[in-house]
């Protein structure tokens, strides 16, 4: 079945700022609106006969700034493989803390995310149209930019 190169970069482009919109507001409302002191007491603190407390900070502060600017560099379309990837290393912090934490977890907030981001991974780059790297990062090409779709 045919898609029209529209198309492909509309899909694209919802994908990408739904993913970022996502990121961003979770990311948002753990440092603006919860307040990264009380986070770390309501799900780090029961990590500190595991990991010592830096450790416990520093992936409260990486995930949650992670999530608010790489999530809205995504929906900008700017530095998007470079956020990707830290949004990927995100998830898979996410991950693992939920798994240290209960065994059996639901994974209604990371599934999603997870399968959005690997389709923004895996789908060809080129389809991208409407991104600002391409007014901001003029030379900036992708691995597959000369790939007709």
């Amino acid at each position: 079945m045919y898609y029209h190169k529209q198309q492909k970069a509309a899909g694209i482009l919802f994908i990408r700022a739904l993913l970022g919109t996502i990121f961003f507001l979770q990311g948002y409302g753990k440092i603006f609106t919860i307040g990264l002191g009380k986070l770390y007491e309501m799900f780090f603190s029961a990590y500190e006969l595991l990991l010592p407390k830096w450790a416990l900070f520093t992936t409260l502060y990486f995930t949650s700034y992670v999530e608010m600017i790489a999530g809205f560099l995504l929906i900008l379309g700017l530095f998007k493989k470079q956020a990707m990837y830290l949004l990927a290393l995100d998830l898979l912090l996410v991950s693992i803390g939920h798994g240290i934490q209960e065994p059996i977890w639901d994974l209604q907030h990371v599934f999603p995310r997870a399968i959005l981001l690997a389709a923004l991974l895996l789908l060809p780059q080129h389809w991208d149209k409407w991104k600002l790297d391409k007014l901001f990062r003029p030379g900036h090409t992708s691995d597959d930019s000369k790939a007709e779709g």
